[in-house]
């Protein structure tokens, strides 16, 4: 519709002022065909684009990196996705024209979905870190971050330094499969690193008092202090990325370049700032922290559980 709405209007303004005759009728005519025809290449380039689901945008994601992507509770105390990632990835899907499905799941399994091409895309604050180049293609660098090293203030004067993070009789968590868990081992390689699936795992377990310290994104850190007033960001983690990029499905050059364009896009017309602004407002509020399980896929696995139980005592009856 759009394309055929810009031919018409190409044609309509070349009758309207064929009349007219002179230079300045031949370049308004020029310049509404031009547009016209930039416009008709835009929008069968982003029809080009293939993704996994025809008509869709299939975004893995991980919603325990708040402010990037978690529940927030509305007024009805209902959860829903938030967080920027989320609001990205809506804007990106409207700017191809697709329905937007948003699959939660650990942010190793986002991984594993782009690498087995399931998803077009991951969006889960990654880094554009060397061991994923074989997986996924990068985007452009749409938020720019760093690292840190969490613990409780009670512990902070245990931490001058990274070089203090680097003993034995410390526990130290990062999230599998993350940059976190690379900077933990590269600069805590003596201490006993424990990898967790969620960061959310990883608070509570800093806030039980079973870490001692944790390598957490700044960003991310910095949400979960302002929850959790017992933690402090101590030190800064050098890291030569600096900055966070969406997986795109290995290969499918059409939808890196569509996606670029709408990252530009979106952060030119200063949108993404707002964006970022408003998944700091919620992620400060009432949030769920991790995966939640819907009420079908609860009464299913619950009725899996039941079969297998029952077949088991069957079998061990029968023995």
């Amino acid at each position: 519709m759009k394309k055929f709405f810009a031919v018409a209007l190409a044609a309509a303004m070349t009758a309207s002022l064929a009349a007219c005759g002179s230079s300045t009728t031949e370049t308004t005519i020029a310049a509404a065909e031009t547009e016209a025809a930039e416009s008709t290449e835009e929008t069968e380039g982003v029809e080009a684009v293939q993704t996994v689901t025809p008509g869709k945008l299939t975004v893995a994601t991980s919603p325990d990196f708040a402010p990037y992507e978690f529940y927030a509770i509305d007024e009805n105390g209902e959860p829903h996705l938030a967080g920027f990632d989320m609001s990205l990835a809506q804007y990106i899907a409207d700017y191809m024209g697709l329905e937007l499905e948003v699959i939660p799941m650990d942010f190793d399994g986002t991984i594993m979905e782009l690498s087995q091409g399931n998803v077009d895309l991951g969006m889960a604050g990654y880094s554009p870190s060397p061991d994923r180049e074989d997986i996924m293609d990068f985007s452009d660098i749409y938020i720019s971050g760093g690292q840190s090293f969490v613990c409780l203030k009670d512990n902070a004067d245990k931490f001058a330094s990274l070089e203090d993070t680097n003993k034995a009789e410390y526990t130290i968590g990062a999230q599998t499969g993350s940059i976190q868990a690379d900077l933990a081992k590269r600069n805590s390689p003596d201490a006993d690193i424990i990898e967790m699936a969620k960061v959310t795992d990883i608070i509570a377990e800093l806030l039980a008092g079973k870490m001692d310290g944790a390598y957490i994104e700044t960003m991310v850190a910095e949400s979960y202090a302002k929850n959790y007033p017992e933690l402090d960001i101590v030190l800064d983690v050098p890291y030569e990325a600096v900055g966070s990029v969406i997986g795109v499905n290995k290969g499918n050059a059409a939808l890196l370049e569509t996606v670029n364009a709408a990252i530009k896009e979106c952060k030119d017309s200063g949108e993404f700032d707002n964006y970022v602004f408003e998944a700091n407002e919620l992620a400060s509020g009432d949030i769920v922290e991790g995966l939640i399980e819907d009420d079908a896929a609860a009464a299913e696995t619950e009725a899996a559980d039941a079969e297998t139980a029952e077949t088991e005592a069957e079998e061990t009856k029968a023995e």
